[in-house]
């Protein structure tokens, strides 16, 4: 009896030693895991263009430390309140240059200049703030081109009596901070005015670009819509082909 209770103690202790190594391996291997991975936020699911984040919108996820980028977002707190500029794939890790408190605010390279009326020969009537918008001059001298490659960002549109122009009853920027497409479409079929003052987010040398072309009075403005501000990324990419 006592051979066989030595027998079953040493069986014993022998499986408890080894799932004492078992763990210490575990436990060392996930710290060498956690030390070579980084924490970053990434959305859990895709987010569109002008989205206000939310909490429940974005995780963290671990990612090897080579495949960490400077400009990632490694804290939840950097991004919940932002507004995305661009869309966001799912799992995607989030670079800080793809979101924006105050979007509609210029960047540290801008600054917004309200386009003197002399200057504009049009204006798609169907621009709103927030909107991406493609410049163009015509020329009497038959120079006439797209001005800057870059689409530009309009910071306001308001109308004679000095009132933003919108849809009173749905608003266009309430409905692209939600990010839904088909208010914000329907928000253009009805505003309260007709634009007689536009305000651009541009960096110094384009605003000086556009008041040497226009100063002289033989160039003016044409300013276009460009339908990327509202279009789902499935349907621009459909637009190209």
């Amino acid at each position: 009896m006592n051979r066989r209770r030595s027998l079953l103690i040493s069986l014993t202790a022998a499986i408890l030693a080894g799932v004492l190594v078992y763990g210490m391996y575990i436990l060392q291997v996930s710290q060498v895991e956690l030390q070579q991975t980084v924490q970053v936020v990434v959305p859990k699911d895709f987010i569109r263009a002008g989205t206000m984040i939310s909490s429940d919108m974005v995780e963290l996820r671990a990612v090897q430390k080579g495949s960490y980028a400077s400009g990632m977002l490694t804290s939840l707190n950097e991004i919940v309140g932002q507004e995305t500029l661009v869309p966001l794939g799912k799992q995607e890790p989030i670079l800080k240059w793809k979101t924006n408190r105050y979007s509609l605010l210029p960047n540290e390279k801008q600054a917004t200049f309200q386009i003197p009326k002399e200057y504009v020969l049009s204006i798609s009537n169907g621009i709103r703030a927030g909107d991406r918008v493609r410049l163009y001059v015509s020329s009497s001298d038959g120079g006439s081109r797209r001005l800057f490659a870059e689409e530009i960002t309009v910071a306001s549109v308001k109308s004679s009596a000095n009132v933003e122009i919108d849809n009173p009853k749905n608003s266009n920027l309430l409905s692209r901070v939600d990010g839904d497409t088909e208010k914000m479409y329907a928000s253009r079929l009805e505003a309260n005015g007709t634009i007689d003052q536009i305000n651009l987010n541009l960096s110094e040398s384009e605003w000086l670009e556009i008041d040497r072309l226009c100063s002289t009075k033989k160039a003016k403005l044409v300013i276009a819509f460009s339908s990327t501000s509202i279009l789902e990324p499935q349907e621009e990419e459909e637009g190209k082909r």
